[in-house]
Protein backbone atom coordinates (compact mmCIF):
# COMPACT_ATOMS: atom_id res chain seq x y z
CA UNK A 1 0.00 0.00 0.00
CA UNK A 2 1.18 3.27 -1.18
CA UNK A 3 1.82 5.98 1.69
CA UNK A 4 2.77 9.46 1.08
CA UNK A 5 5.79 11.24 1.97
CA UNK A 6 5.90 14.98 3.22
CA UNK A 7 8.36 17.18 2.02
CA UNK A 8 9.91 19.31 4.43
CA UNK A 9 11.98 21.99 2.94
CA UNK A 10 14.63 24.43 4.23
CA UNK A 11 15.81 26.36 2.01
CA UNK A 12 15.33 28.94 3.59
CA UNK A 13 16.72 27.88 6.93
CA UNK A 14 19.33 25.28 6.45
CA UNK A 15 19.66 26.16 2.86
CA UNK A 16 19.97 29.61 3.28
CA UNK A 17 22.87 29.75 6.05
CA UNK A 18 25.72 27.81 3.08
CA UNK A 19 28.13 30.37 2.53
CA UNK A 20 27.33 32.54 -0.70
CA UNK A 21 23.49 31.76 -0.12
CA UNK A 22 22.12 34.41 2.10
CA UNK A 23 18.96 35.89 1.19
CA UNK A 24 16.95 39.29 1.91
CA UNK A 25 13.60 39.74 3.01
CA UNK A 26 12.23 40.19 -0.31
CA UNK A 27 14.43 37.11 -1.91
CA UNK A 28 13.00 34.83 1.01
CA UNK A 29 9.68 36.00 0.21
CA UNK A 30 9.82 35.26 -3.56
CA UNK A 31 11.40 31.64 -2.45
CA UNK A 32 8.48 31.31 -0.17
CA UNK A 33 6.11 32.00 -2.83
CA UNK A 34 7.84 29.97 -5.24
CA UNK A 35 7.83 26.45 -2.91
CA UNK A 36 3.76 27.18 -1.92
CA UNK A 37 3.49 26.64 -5.93
CA UNK A 38 5.52 24.09 -5.42
CA UNK A 39 3.23 22.11 -3.03
CA UNK A 40 5.70 21.16 -0.75
CA UNK A 41 3.95 20.18 2.80
CA UNK A 42 6.14 21.85 5.01
CA UNK A 43 8.22 25.39 4.87
CA UNK A 44 10.87 26.10 7.32
CA UNK A 45 11.27 29.78 7.36
CA UNK A 46 14.22 29.98 9.72
CA UNK A 47 15.57 30.49 12.59
CA UNK A 48 13.95 33.70 14.45
CA UNK A 49 16.28 33.80 17.34
CA UNK A 50 18.96 34.21 15.42
CA UNK A 51 18.63 37.58 14.66
CA UNK A 52 15.68 40.15 14.32
CA UNK A 53 16.25 39.75 10.19
CA UNK A 54 15.45 36.58 10.11
CA UNK A 55 12.47 36.78 12.93
CA UNK A 56 11.10 39.07 10.28
CA UNK A 57 11.08 37.14 7.46
CA UNK A 58 9.94 34.00 9.37
CA UNK A 59 6.90 36.36 10.60
CA UNK A 60 6.48 38.00 6.89
CA UNK A 61 6.73 34.50 5.14
CA UNK A 62 4.29 32.60 8.14
CA UNK A 63 1.38 35.31 7.16
CA UNK A 64 2.24 35.46 3.50
CA UNK A 65 2.24 31.09 2.45
CA UNK A 66 -1.59 29.38 3.33
CA UNK A 67 -1.21 25.96 2.42
CA UNK A 68 1.86 24.70 3.70
CA UNK A 69 2.76 24.23 7.73
CA UNK A 70 5.18 26.96 8.33
CA UNK A 71 7.79 25.46 10.64
CA UNK A 72 10.98 27.57 12.42
CA UNK A 73 13.68 26.11 14.40
CA UNK A 74 14.90 27.11 17.78
CA UNK A 75 17.13 25.49 20.26
CA UNK A 76 15.66 23.69 23.32
CA UNK A 77 15.70 27.09 25.73
CA UNK A 78 12.40 28.52 26.67
CA UNK A 79 13.65 31.92 25.41
CA UNK A 80 13.92 31.28 21.84
CA UNK A 81 10.58 28.82 21.90
CA UNK A 82 8.89 32.09 23.28
CA UNK A 83 10.60 34.10 19.91
CA UNK A 84 9.90 31.40 17.56
CA UNK A 85 6.34 31.30 18.65
CA UNK A 86 5.93 34.83 18.21
CA UNK A 87 7.34 34.65 14.57
CA UNK A 88 5.09 32.00 14.20
CA UNK A 89 2.17 32.52 15.81
CA UNK A 90 -0.20 34.30 12.64
CA UNK A 91 1.03 31.58 10.63
CA UNK A 92 -2.55 29.49 9.37
CA UNK A 93 -0.26 26.05 10.33
CA UNK A 94 2.37 26.82 12.27
CA UNK A 95 5.23 24.18 13.81
CA UNK A 96 7.84 24.78 16.45
CA UNK A 97 10.98 22.88 15.48
CA UNK A 98 13.51 22.10 18.63
CA UNK A 99 16.94 21.04 17.85
CA UNK A 100 19.36 19.67 20.58
CA UNK A 101 22.12 17.43 19.62
CA UNK A 102 22.41 13.85 21.55
CA UNK A 103 25.78 12.56 20.37
CA UNK A 104 28.33 12.47 23.30
CA UNK A 105 30.97 14.46 21.15
CA UNK A 106 28.47 17.34 21.11
CA UNK A 107 27.35 16.89 24.69
CA UNK A 108 30.88 17.31 25.65
CA UNK A 109 32.46 19.84 23.42
CA UNK A 110 29.74 21.99 22.70
CA UNK A 111 26.95 21.26 25.41
CA UNK A 112 28.82 20.59 28.00
CA UNK A 113 26.00 18.55 29.60
CA UNK A 114 25.48 15.45 30.98
CA UNK A 115 22.88 12.75 29.31
CA UNK A 116 20.62 13.22 32.05
CA UNK A 117 20.38 17.16 31.89
CA UNK A 118 19.91 16.34 27.73
CA UNK A 119 16.73 14.39 28.68
CA UNK A 120 15.47 16.94 31.10
CA UNK A 121 15.96 19.97 29.01
CA UNK A 122 14.26 17.45 26.08
CA UNK A 123 11.13 17.35 28.25
CA UNK A 124 10.93 20.60 29.66
CA UNK A 125 11.16 22.25 25.85
CA UNK A 126 9.02 20.27 23.97
CA UNK A 127 6.53 20.57 26.74
CA UNK A 128 6.98 24.45 26.85
CA UNK A 129 6.46 24.82 23.25
CA UNK A 130 3.50 22.45 23.16
CA UNK A 131 1.93 24.50 25.67
CA UNK A 132 2.27 27.35 22.73
CA UNK A 133 1.87 25.75 19.48
CA UNK A 134 0.04 22.37 18.68
CA UNK A 135 2.67 21.03 16.15
CA UNK A 136 5.88 20.45 18.24
CA UNK A 137 9.23 18.49 15.99
CA UNK A 138 12.20 17.54 18.14
CA UNK A 139 15.18 16.71 15.92
CA UNK A 140 18.15 15.13 17.41
CA UNK A 141 21.33 16.81 15.95
CA UNK A 142 23.79 14.28 14.87
CA UNK A 143 21.58 11.30 15.68
CA UNK A 144 23.58 9.44 13.59
CA UNK A 145 26.99 9.25 15.87
CA UNK A 146 24.89 9.09 19.24
CA UNK A 147 24.27 6.41 20.92
CA UNK A 148 21.33 4.41 19.63
CA UNK A 149 19.93 3.65 22.93
CA UNK A 150 20.26 7.13 24.32
CA UNK A 151 18.75 8.57 21.23
CA UNK A 152 15.99 6.23 21.52
CA UNK A 153 15.17 7.57 25.46
CA UNK A 154 15.62 11.10 23.88
CA UNK A 155 13.41 10.46 20.76
CA UNK A 156 10.43 8.47 23.80
CA UNK A 157 11.03 11.62 26.11
CA UNK A 158 10.15 14.35 23.39
CA UNK A 159 7.03 12.32 22.32
CA UNK A 160 5.57 11.80 25.44
CA UNK A 161 5.62 15.23 26.40
CA UNK A 162 3.84 16.40 23.40
CA UNK A 163 6.42 15.76 20.21
CA UNK A 164 4.08 14.89 16.90
CA UNK A 165 7.68 15.09 14.83
CA UNK A 166 10.73 13.40 15.52
CA UNK A 167 13.47 14.20 13.00
CA UNK A 168 17.01 11.91 12.88
CA UNK A 169 19.68 14.15 11.78
CA UNK A 170 22.66 12.84 10.00
CA UNK A 171 23.75 16.45 10.97
CA UNK A 172 27.43 15.86 9.54
CA UNK A 173 26.74 13.00 6.47
CA UNK A 174 28.37 10.39 8.11
CA UNK A 175 26.12 7.64 7.38
CA UNK A 176 25.91 5.32 4.99
CA UNK A 177 22.39 3.90 3.38
CA UNK A 178 22.32 0.62 4.99
CA UNK A 179 23.01 2.16 8.62
CA UNK A 180 20.63 4.84 8.13
CA UNK A 181 18.20 2.32 7.50
CA UNK A 182 18.74 0.26 10.02
CA UNK A 183 18.69 3.31 12.48
CA UNK A 184 15.61 4.55 11.32
CA UNK A 185 13.98 0.90 11.62
CA UNK A 186 15.13 0.43 15.00
CA UNK A 187 13.78 4.30 15.99
CA UNK A 188 10.68 3.63 14.22
CA UNK A 189 10.24 0.28 15.60
CA UNK A 190 10.84 1.14 19.38
CA UNK A 191 8.90 4.47 19.92
CA UNK A 192 6.63 4.50 22.46
CA UNK A 193 3.82 6.64 21.24
CA UNK A 194 3.22 6.73 17.45
CA UNK A 195 4.65 9.94 15.91
CA UNK A 196 5.93 11.67 12.23
CA UNK A 197 9.54 10.33 11.66
CA UNK A 198 11.34 12.62 9.80
CA UNK A 199 14.94 12.63 8.09
CA UNK A 200 17.41 15.26 7.55
CA UNK A 201 20.30 14.04 5.89
CA UNK A 202 23.88 15.76 4.91
CA UNK A 203 25.86 15.16 1.87
CA UNK A 204 29.23 15.06 3.04
CA UNK A 205 30.11 12.02 2.07
CA UNK A 206 27.68 12.14 -0.93
CA UNK A 207 25.24 10.07 0.15
CA UNK A 208 22.42 12.37 1.27
CA UNK A 209 19.98 11.45 -1.38
CA UNK A 210 20.14 8.21 -1.20
CA UNK A 211 20.45 8.04 2.92
CA UNK A 212 17.21 9.89 2.81
CA UNK A 213 15.82 7.38 0.17
CA UNK A 214 17.22 4.21 2.41
CA UNK A 215 15.01 5.95 5.00
CA UNK A 216 11.93 5.94 3.28
CA UNK A 217 12.14 2.15 2.96
CA UNK A 218 12.81 1.72 6.57
CA UNK A 219 9.60 3.80 7.29
CA UNK A 220 10.53 7.22 7.68
CA UNK A 221 7.71 9.27 6.72
CA UNK A 222 9.08 12.98 6.37
CA UNK A 223 11.96 13.64 4.23
CA UNK A 224 13.95 17.12 4.99
CA UNK A 225 15.48 18.80 2.05
CA UNK A 226 16.27 21.40 -0.36
CA UNK A 227 16.06 22.95 -3.83
CA UNK A 228 19.37 22.11 -5.51
CA UNK A 229 20.65 20.64 -2.97
CA UNK A 230 21.98 23.81 -0.98
CA UNK A 231 23.12 23.73 2.50
CA UNK A 232 25.67 23.64 4.84
CA UNK A 233 29.24 22.47 3.67
CA UNK A 234 28.57 19.97 0.98
CA UNK A 235 24.63 20.71 0.90
CA UNK A 236 21.64 18.96 1.97
CA UNK A 237 19.64 15.93 -0.02
CA UNK A 238 18.45 17.76 -3.00
CA UNK A 239 14.49 17.85 -3.32
CA UNK A 240 14.20 17.66 -6.51
CA UNK A 241 16.08 14.49 -6.54
CA UNK A 242 14.04 12.89 -4.15
CA UNK A 243 10.85 13.66 -5.50
CA UNK A 244 12.08 12.32 -8.68
CA UNK A 245 13.07 9.35 -7.63
CA UNK A 246 9.99 8.45 -5.80
CA UNK A 247 8.00 9.92 -8.68
CA UNK A 248 9.90 7.92 -11.32
CA UNK A 249 10.34 4.56 -9.03
CA UNK A 250 6.77 4.74 -7.47
CA UNK A 251 6.55 1.12 -6.95
CA UNK A 252 9.87 0.41 -5.72
CA UNK A 253 9.63 2.35 -2.73
CA UNK A 254 5.39 1.99 -2.40
CA UNK A 255 5.57 5.71 -2.11
CA UNK A 256 4.03 9.21 -3.35
CA UNK A 257 4.85 12.53 -3.07
CA UNK A 258 1.99 15.74 -3.60
CA UNK A 259 5.23 17.99 -5.40
CA UNK A 260 4.23 19.58 -8.61
CA UNK A 261 7.42 18.42 -10.46
CA UNK A 262 6.51 20.43 -13.18
CA UNK A 263 7.60 23.08 -10.89
CA UNK A 264 11.01 21.82 -9.91
CA UNK A 265 13.28 23.13 -12.68
CA UNK A 266 11.69 26.78 -12.54
CA UNK A 267 11.81 26.60 -8.48
CA UNK A 268 15.45 25.54 -9.37
CA UNK A 269 16.44 28.37 -11.51
CA UNK A 270 14.44 30.86 -9.44
CA UNK A 271 16.78 30.05 -6.46
CA UNK A 272 19.94 30.09 -8.24
CA UNK A 273 18.90 33.76 -9.84
CA UNK A 274 18.56 34.85 -6.39
CA UNK A 275 21.39 32.84 -4.53
CA UNK A 276 23.62 33.77 -7.41
CA UNK A 277 25.13 30.47 -7.57
CA UNK A 278 24.78 28.81 -10.78
CA UNK A 279 23.30 25.48 -10.87
CA UNK A 280 26.35 22.69 -12.09
CA UNK A 281 25.66 21.70 -15.42
CA UNK A 282 25.60 18.04 -14.94
CA UNK A 283 23.23 18.39 -12.08
CA UNK A 284 20.30 15.35 -11.84
CA UNK A 285 17.10 16.64 -12.97
CA UNK A 286 17.68 20.29 -13.22
CA UNK A 287 20.95 20.86 -15.31
CA UNK A 288 21.52 22.29 -18.28
CA UNK A 289 22.73 18.98 -19.38
CA UNK A 290 20.45 16.47 -17.58
CA UNK A 291 18.36 16.16 -20.96
CA UNK A 292 21.18 16.60 -23.37
CA UNK A 293 22.06 13.73 -25.67
CA UNK A 294 25.88 13.93 -27.53
CA UNK A 295 27.06 10.66 -27.99
CA UNK A 296 26.05 9.09 -31.62
CA UNK A 297 24.53 5.86 -30.39
CA UNK A 298 22.40 8.06 -27.62
CA UNK A 299 20.95 10.58 -30.31
CA UNK A 300 20.00 6.95 -32.77
CA UNK A 301 18.32 5.85 -29.72
CA UNK A 302 16.89 9.23 -28.83
CA UNK A 303 15.41 9.76 -32.55
CA UNK A 304 13.69 6.35 -32.74
CA UNK A 305 11.93 6.39 -29.28
CA UNK A 306 13.04 8.50 -26.19
CA UNK A 307 12.66 6.11 -23.52
CA UNK A 308 16.21 4.11 -24.82
CA UNK A 309 18.21 7.06 -22.91
CA UNK A 310 15.50 9.16 -20.68
CA UNK A 311 13.35 7.80 -17.88
CA UNK A 312 12.24 10.64 -16.91
CA UNK A 313 10.84 13.40 -19.80
CA UNK A 314 11.45 16.85 -19.49
CA UNK A 315 8.62 18.70 -19.43
CA UNK A 316 7.52 16.39 -16.19
CA UNK A 317 10.11 18.67 -14.19
CA UNK A 318 8.94 21.91 -15.91
CA UNK A 319 12.02 21.87 -19.01
CA UNK A 320 10.43 23.17 -22.27
CA UNK A 321 12.50 22.58 -25.21
CA UNK A 322 10.66 24.44 -27.52
CA UNK A 323 12.22 27.48 -30.09
CA UNK A 324 9.43 29.78 -29.69
CA UNK A 325 8.39 32.17 -32.21
CA UNK A 326 8.53 35.54 -31.05
CA UNK A 327 10.05 38.98 -32.14
CA UNK A 328 9.46 42.44 -31.58
CA UNK A 329 6.21 42.64 -33.48
CA UNK A 330 4.69 39.79 -30.93
CA UNK A 331 1.64 40.64 -28.74
CA UNK A 332 1.52 40.80 -24.99
CA UNK A 333 -0.93 37.81 -24.88
CA UNK A 334 1.57 35.41 -26.96
CA UNK A 335 4.35 36.48 -24.21
CA UNK A 336 2.00 36.22 -21.53
CA UNK A 337 0.51 32.63 -22.55
CA UNK A 338 4.28 31.29 -22.90
CA UNK A 339 5.35 32.43 -19.64
CA UNK A 340 2.73 30.26 -18.20
CA UNK A 341 3.50 27.20 -20.33
CA UNK A 342 7.11 28.06 -19.11
CA UNK A 343 5.64 27.23 -15.43
CA UNK A 344 5.92 30.99 -14.01
CA UNK A 345 3.20 33.13 -12.22
CA UNK A 346 4.09 36.79 -12.47
CA UNK A 347 2.11 40.29 -11.11
CA UNK A 348 0.77 42.96 -13.34
CA UNK A 349 3.61 44.98 -13.07
CA UNK A 350 6.32 42.39 -13.32
CA UNK A 351 4.25 41.26 -16.58
CA UNK A 352 5.23 44.88 -17.53
CA UNK A 353 8.49 45.22 -17.00
CA UNK A 354 9.60 41.94 -18.63
CA UNK A 355 7.64 42.37 -21.90
CA UNK A 356 9.66 45.38 -21.95
CA UNK A 357 12.46 43.92 -21.51
CA UNK A 358 11.45 41.16 -24.18
CA UNK A 359 11.01 43.75 -26.57
CA UNK A 360 14.22 45.58 -25.91
CA UNK A 361 16.22 42.22 -26.37
CA UNK A 362 14.34 41.51 -29.41
CA UNK A 363 15.72 44.86 -30.96
CA UNK A 364 18.85 43.36 -29.83
CA UNK A 365 18.66 39.35 -30.47
CA UNK A 366 17.60 37.97 -33.91
CA UNK A 367 16.49 34.47 -32.29
CA UNK A 368 14.27 34.73 -29.21
CA UNK A 369 14.02 31.27 -27.26
CA UNK A 370 12.84 29.72 -24.51
CA UNK A 371 16.36 30.35 -22.58
CA UNK A 372 16.24 33.64 -23.36
CA UNK A 373 12.72 34.71 -21.71
CA UNK A 374 13.94 32.65 -18.89
CA UNK A 375 16.68 34.99 -18.12
CA UNK A 376 14.83 38.03 -18.72
CA UNK A 377 12.00 37.09 -15.85
CA UNK A 378 14.14 34.76 -13.21
CA UNK A 379 15.16 38.51 -11.45
CA UNK A 380 12.08 40.00 -11.78
CA UNK A 381 10.25 39.15 -8.57
CA UNK A 382 13.50 40.16 -6.26
CA UNK A 383 14.25 43.00 -7.97
CA UNK A 384 15.80 46.27 -5.80
CA UNK A 385 15.36 49.99 -6.14
CA UNK A 386 17.49 50.90 -8.62
CA UNK A 387 18.91 53.73 -6.83
CA UNK A 388 22.09 54.10 -9.58
CA UNK A 389 21.15 53.13 -13.34
CA UNK A 390 23.48 52.89 -16.02
CA UNK A 391 23.38 55.47 -18.18
CA UNK A 392 26.16 54.84 -20.78
CA UNK A 393 30.32 53.67 -20.42
CA UNK A 394 33.06 54.06 -22.48
CA UNK A 395 36.03 51.55 -22.17
CA UNK A 396 39.17 51.55 -23.63
CA UNK A 397 41.78 48.60 -23.03
CA UNK A 398 44.52 46.69 -24.62
CA UNK A 399 48.22 45.18 -24.15
CA UNK A 400 49.91 48.46 -23.95
CA UNK A 401 47.75 51.21 -21.89
CA UNK A 402 45.69 50.10 -18.88
CA UNK A 403 42.19 49.89 -19.40
CA UNK A 404 40.38 53.41 -18.78
CA UNK A 405 36.52 53.30 -18.03
CA UNK A 406 34.03 56.36 -18.42
CA UNK A 407 31.48 55.59 -16.69
CA UNK A 408 27.93 57.84 -16.53
CA UNK A 409 25.27 56.83 -14.12
CA UNK A 410 21.87 58.58 -13.49
CA UNK A 411 20.71 59.33 -9.27
CA UNK A 412 17.54 60.83 -8.72
CA UNK A 413 17.48 62.60 -11.79
CA UNK A 414 21.27 63.45 -11.78
CA UNK A 415 24.25 62.74 -14.17
CA UNK A 416 27.03 61.27 -12.69
CA UNK A 417 30.27 60.97 -14.76
CA UNK A 418 33.92 59.78 -14.06
CA UNK A 419 36.82 58.17 -15.22
CA UNK A 420 38.96 55.42 -13.63
CA UNK A 421 42.07 53.45 -14.71
CA UNK A 422 42.19 49.53 -13.49
CA UNK A 423 44.24 45.98 -14.21
CA UNK A 424 41.75 45.26 -17.32
CA UNK A 425 38.39 46.35 -18.61
CA UNK A 426 36.09 44.80 -15.43
CA UNK A 427 38.03 46.69 -12.62
CA UNK A 428 38.56 50.14 -14.28
CA UNK A 429 34.38 50.18 -14.25
CA UNK A 430 34.40 48.78 -10.74
CA UNK A 431 36.53 51.62 -9.64
CA UNK A 432 35.14 54.02 -11.49
CA UNK A 433 31.50 53.01 -10.07
CA UNK A 434 32.98 53.03 -6.06
CA UNK A 435 33.91 56.13 -7.23
CA UNK A 436 30.40 57.50 -8.09
CA UNK A 437 28.88 55.83 -4.74
CA UNK A 438 31.53 57.09 -2.72
CA UNK A 439 32.49 53.67 -1.20
CA UNK A 440 34.93 51.35 -1.61
CA UNK A 441 32.98 47.83 -2.58
CA UNK A 442 35.56 44.80 -2.21
CA UNK A 443 34.92 42.18 -5.23
CA UNK A 444 34.80 38.89 -3.80
CA UNK A 445 33.81 36.44 -6.61
CA UNK A 446 32.99 37.06 -10.43
CA UNK A 447 31.48 34.68 -12.64
CA UNK A 448 30.38 34.60 -16.28
CA UNK A 449 28.87 31.87 -18.25
CA UNK A 450 26.85 32.33 -21.39
CA UNK A 451 22.65 31.38 -20.86
CA UNK A 452 21.47 31.00 -24.22
CA UNK A 453 22.89 29.81 -27.85
CA UNK A 454 24.30 31.64 -30.54
CA UNK A 455 26.54 33.40 -31.46
CA UNK A 456 24.43 36.94 -30.01
CA UNK A 457 23.74 34.95 -27.02
CA UNK A 458 23.26 36.64 -23.50
CA UNK A 459 25.48 36.54 -20.91
CA UNK A 460 24.74 36.22 -17.18
CA UNK A 461 27.64 37.63 -14.49
CA UNK A 462 27.19 37.12 -11.04
CA UNK A 463 29.67 39.01 -8.63
CA UNK A 464 29.57 39.10 -5.05
CA UNK A 465 30.58 42.09 -3.53
CA UNK A 466 31.28 43.14 0.16
CA UNK A 467 32.04 45.54 2.86
CA UNK A 468 32.29 46.29 6.30
CA UNK A 469 28.90 45.52 6.56
CA UNK A 470 28.28 42.29 4.68
CA UNK A 471 28.56 40.51 1.18
CA UNK A 472 25.56 41.00 -1.72
CA UNK A 473 25.21 39.19 -4.87
CA UNK A 474 24.60 40.79 -7.94
CA UNK A 475 23.47 39.72 -10.94
CA UNK A 476 23.91 41.30 -14.70
CA UNK A 477 22.01 39.88 -17.69
CA UNK A 478 23.15 41.07 -21.64
CA UNK A 479 24.41 40.35 -24.93
CA UNK A 480 27.61 42.53 -23.84
CA UNK A 481 29.34 41.09 -21.40
CA UNK A 482 30.90 44.15 -19.94
CA UNK A 483 27.64 45.93 -20.06
CA UNK A 484 26.18 42.63 -17.98
CA UNK A 485 29.45 43.21 -15.67
CA UNK A 486 28.63 46.44 -15.00
CA UNK A 487 24.56 45.72 -14.44
CA UNK A 488 25.88 43.13 -11.78
CA UNK A 489 27.91 45.46 -9.86
CA UNK A 490 25.09 47.96 -9.65
CA UNK A 491 23.02 45.46 -9.24
CA UNK A 492 25.03 44.74 -5.64
CA UNK A 493 25.65 48.21 -5.14
CA UNK A 494 21.97 48.96 -5.38
CA UNK A 495 21.33 45.93 -2.60
CA UNK A 496 23.68 47.50 -0.72
CA UNK A 497 22.35 50.94 -0.70
CA UNK A 498 18.83 50.11 -0.38
CA UNK A 499 20.00 47.93 2.97
CA UNK A 500 22.42 51.56 4.40
CA UNK A 501 21.22 54.05 2.03
CA UNK A 502 22.12 56.82 4.85
CA UNK A 503 25.73 55.98 4.54
CA UNK A 504 26.42 55.46 0.87
CA UNK A 505 25.68 58.72 -1.45
CA UNK A 506 26.67 60.24 -5.19
CA UNK A 507 29.53 61.68 -5.70
CA UNK A 508 29.51 65.71 -5.38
Amino acid sequence: MEKQIYIFDTTLRDGEQSPGCSMNLAEKLEMARMLERLNVDVIEAGFPASSPEDFEAVEQIATTVKKPVVAALCRARKEEIHTTYEALKNAVHPRIHIVLATSDIHLEYKLRMTREEVLAATAESVAYAKSLCEDVQFAAEDATRSDREFLLQVFNTAVEHGAAAINITDTVGYSTPEEFADLVAYIRQHLSRPALISVHCHNDLGMGVANALAAIRAGADQIECTVNGIGERAGNAALEEIVMAIYTRRQHYQAFTCVATSLLYPASRTLSSIIGVPVPPNKAIVGANAFCHEAGIHQHGILANRQTYEIISPETVGVHQTQIVLGKHSGKHAFIERLEQLGYELTDLEVETAFEKFKELSDRKKNITDRDIEAIIRPMGHSVPEEYQLDSFVINCGTVISATAVMKLRHCGRELETVSRGNGPIFAAYRAINKLVRHDFFLDDYNIQSVTEGDDALGEVVVRIRDEHRTVTGRGLSPDILEASILAYLNAVNKAVARHGQEYGPAR
